[in-house]
This record gives C-alpha cells, sequence and structure tokens, in this order.
C-alpha cells in the first residue's frame, strides 16, 4: 500500500492564493506588477551600476551580489502569483505538481540562506575596513571576495536541499490546500498530517545554521567596529565610520526580522491567512528596498548609478 505521501506525488498541491477575493484581485496584481517591476529595475540598475565601474571595491562586489540574490528571490516566487492573480477562477487554486513545488521551495530556502550569510560577509568587511583600514586592501582582496560569495550559495544550496528533503518526506494527507501563493515551508508543515515536534526538527537546524551562526558573526564585527568607534576622537570620523554600516545595518534587521518571525516559532502557532498577508511584505516589499536603502546611503552606488543614467554632478554626492 502507498504511503500517504507518496499518494501526494502524482495530485501535487493546490496553491490557494488570493481565490477567495475575486474583487481584490485585480487590484492586487496592478500593485504587485508594479512593485515586481520597481524592484527588477532597482537590482539591475545596481548591477549594471557595479559592472560600470572600472576599479570596483570589495564592497560594491558584495552589493552587486545581494543585487543578483534579490533578482532571483523574487523571480522564483513572483512571477507565477502574477500568473494566478492574472487568471479567472482555478475553482479553490491554482495547481502545482509536488516536484515544481519542491523545486520553489529549495531555490527559495536557498536564496534566502545565502542572503543571510552574504550579510555576516559584509559585516566581517566593514569591520576589516573600520578596524584595520591600514590592512584593508590586504586582507579583503577579490580573491577573497570570490571565495565568500562562493561559500554563501554554496552554503544556502546545501541547506536548503537538506531541509527541502526532510519537508517533502513528511506525510501529506487530507486536504492539499496551500493557503499559500507559493510553497512556503510553514504552509507545507501546517498541511502535513503531524502533530510531532521531531518534525520540526529539520526547519529549527536550518534556523540554527542560517539565522543564529550568522547573526552571531554579524553580532561580532559590529561590537568591534563599536568599541573602535568609541576609541575615536574625532566626532567627524566616528560619524563617518558609523554611516558605512548604516546601510548595511538597516538590510541586515530587515531580512533577519522578517526570517526569524516567519520561521523561528513553533508548528501550534501557525496561521496560514496571517502568515500569507505577512509573506507579501517580505517577497515583495523588502526585495524593493534594499536598492533604495543602498542607493540612498552608499555614496559609491549613488555615483555610479548616475554615471549609468547620463546625470551630471554625480561627483558632488
Amino acid at each position: 500500500m502507498d504511503s500517504p505521501s507518496n499518494s501526494t506525488i502524482p495530485r501535487g498541491f493546490l496553491l490557494q492564493g488570493f481565490f477567495e477575493f475575486p474583487h481584490l484581485r485585480p487590484l492586487l496584481f496592478l500593485v504587485l506588477l508594479a512593485v515586481h517591476l520597481a524592484t527588477l529595475s532597482g537590482n539591475l540598475l545596481i548591477l549594471v551600476a557595479v559592472i560600470s565601474v572600472p576599479s570596483r571595491p570589495p564592497m560594491l562586489l558584495f552589493l552587486c551580489q545581494l543585487s543578483a540574490i534579490e533578482l532571483c528571490y523574487t523571480l522564483v516566487v513572483v512571477p507565477r502569483s502574477l500568473a494566478d492573480l492574472s487568471m479567472p477562477g482555478h475553482g479553490r487554486g491554482s495547481p502545482i505538481s509536488f516536484l515544481g513545488c519542491a523545486v520553489q521551495m529549495q531555490m527559495f530556502v536557498a536564496l534566502g540562506g545565502a542572503e543571510c550569510f552574504l550579510l555576516a560577509a559584509m559585516a566581517y568587511d566593514r569591520y576589516v575596513a573600520i578596524c584595520h583600514p591600514l590592512r584593508y586592501a590586504s586582507i579583503v582582496t577579490p580573491g577573497l571576495c570570490a571565495r565568500l560569495a562562493l561559500a554563501c550559495c554554496l552554503g544556502g544550496l546545501a541547506v536548503s536541499v537538506g531541509l527541502t528533503v526532510a519537508v517533502f518526506h513528511l506525510p501529506f494527507c487530507g486536504s492539499r490546500l496551500l493557503v499559500h501563493f507559493f510553497c512556503d515551508i510553514t504552509a507545507l508543515l501546517h498541511l502535513a498530517c503531524t502533530r510531532s515536534y521531531v518534525d520540526e526538527l529539520p526547519l529549527l537546524g536550518a534556523c540554527l545554521v542560517l539565522l543564529l551562526l550568522p547573526s552571531m558573526l554579524i553580532l561580532t564585527s559590529y561590537g568591534a567596529i563599536a568599541s573602535a568607534l568609541r576609541r575615536l576622537h574625532g566626532g567627524g570620523g566616528r560619524r563617518k565610520a558609523a554611516s558605512t554600516c548604516a546601510s548595511h545595518l538597516a538590510v541586515t534587521f530587515l531580512h533577519y526580522g522578517c526570517a526569524t518571525f516567519m520561521y523561528v516559532r513553533p508548528k501550534s502557532t501557525y496561521s496560514p491567512r496571517l502568515d500569507r498577508t505577512l509573506a507579501l511584505v517580505y517577497t515583495n516589499v523588502t526585495p524593493l528596498l534594499y536598492p533604495l536603502i543602498y542607493s540612498l546611503r552608499n555614496r559609491e552606488i549613488t555615483s555610479a548609478i548616475h554615471r549609468v543614467l547620463g546625470l551630471r554632478g554625480s561627483g558632488s554626492l
């Protein structure tokens, strides 16, 4: 006899999306489309701007990778959601195959995990720049940046594969309706017909690796930076050093705050409809804010964007 999990393989799942709000869907489609196009434009502009810089400092290389991750991150989720919103009713939801759901979840976790590791690498870059400025060029070399970028991607990939295998080995019985617009971890765990805390251990392990470990590295880096700033006598130097960290801190709080609130909690607290609404924010709004934060706070990015757009006076910013 087939197991419950095997019986769902040929049928897959139904993504409910926002099919229960037929009158709201056209407006939601237009809003999400506008946000998605703005997100793509902002991150593509940063990529082109960084590539156009003749000599790229390490921080710009990290920003380039961050924008590339955000581009892929939104493309994994948003186009399918827009397609579902633009189509007439599919009954209770839009069908997605078992394999397609697994691939979407794996890519989503891999990109989110790579971003967690990348933010830790960027914190280390700021630590070396502020605490060891004379040795910065010899420590943070292009070769080190490339190795860190590769390690971030491989780390996110490894964790995502393990978590995806663990989640999709759970038995999915009864309803196969996911109250979500993409195959998110919490929606799948809520659908699994198990009540054991053991089934939540893979997610807990992934959170420890993707959230706790990088956050400890970030806190350590900024603890050293804060200690170094206290030793600076000139207020101007302290403000300049602190301003170089402001953009990274803002993005870090956004990314880790959303991820921690969504995934570091027991299954008993899951609320599918609330989680779906919150997911709209961290899959659409936060990727839009990242290029805005960096373009407003980073003078090198601002100057590069002005050069790409052919604007004058960028050197005075």
